[in-house]
């Protein structure tokens, strides 16, 4: 009888062990280390970050791995006075978030969004019509992260993204954008919508990029004071923001694929507007 009860209490600890599991270990502590915005990583990037105005509070380097562009960073840290700390590579196996860290980790204070009317006051600074990006919803930090790198080539003045369900400027989109984050003014948000109607109010047109637009992008004049909204991977643009829009544009497809990655669509029709702005500025 004691053998019996014996076996009957393991069996009952192995089907409670996974359950006592799974519940102390909360799905916001998974997903935690992912919206960390206090690292930087990769070569490129942390060169970035060393040129601009953000506070680094120190470098980290595999030992041993002191050439190519490594070199520079040291030397620029030198140059701005910043404690740079040879390390074990496995801790920086340990600490990355991209995976790909390439030898150099910079500790550095949160990213720094900005104001709507801080982009705004960019343009004028530049004498410059606004030109700036919404995003709606972009929860993949690679998509974010090349719209950034996009949006900075194409002389975006700043990017406006929603405070919840959008990804912030995490070491993934840094990296994605090879430091082009530095250089972007990102405002966060807490109403996309009431964030177009003040731009509206300033006199600035609102695109949305959208399939089953009636205009083609090449069509559309945005020439002038322009926002593009880019919706989200899956579900494209909210009915309500996409009813805000002041004209809808799609790209032209001829493929049996009928949608584009948020940050491949968007990166064509920054392009377009790009385009545009350059042909009327010869004239």
């Amino acid at each position: 009888m004691k053998r019996e009860k014996y076996d009957k209490n393991i069996k009952q600890e192995k089907r409670e062990k996974p359950v006592r599991e799974r519940a102390a270990k909360p799905v916001a502590e998974e997903r935690e280390p992912q919206l960390r915005e206090d690292i930087v990583e990769g070569r490129n990037a942390v060169i970035e970050t060393l040129k601009s105005d953000r506070t680094i509070d120190q470098i980290l380097v595999a030992k041993g791995d002191v050439s190519g562009s490594i070199n520079m960073i040291m030397a620029l840290a030198k140059e701005k006075r910043i404690v740079v700390k040879e390390v074990d590579r496995k801790k920086l196996d340990q600490m990355t978030l991209t995976g790909s860290h390439q030898g150099v980790i910079a500790q550095v204070t949160p990213f720094k969004y900005s104001e709507i009317e801080d982009i705004l006051a960019l343009a004028a600074e530049r004498n410059e019509q606004p030109f700036l990006i919404i995003l709606d919803e972009i929860e993949d930090p690679h998509n974010f992260g090349s719209i950034v790198r996009t949006a900075d080539a194409c002389g975006a003045h700043g990017i406006i993204i929603p405070k919840r369900r959008n990804v912030g400027v995490t070491p993934v989109v840094f990296k994605t954008s090879a430091g082009a984050c530095e250089h972007m003014k990102i405002a966060k948000v807490t109403n996309i919508n009431a964030a177009i109607d003040k731009l509206k109010e300033k006199g600035i047109w609102i695109y949305g990029a959208d399939m089953h637009g009636k205009e083609y992008c090449y069509d559309a004049d945005m020439r002038g004071a322009a926002a593009l909204v880019i919706g989200s991977e899956g579900r494209g643009m909210a009915k309500l923001t996409r009813d805000k829009c002041d004209v809808l544009v799609k790209i032209p497809m001829v493929g049996k694929i009928s949608s584009l990655n948020a940050s491949v669509a968007g990166g064509i029709l920054m392009y377009e507007i790009l385009r545009q702005k350059m042909k009327s500025e010869r004239k």
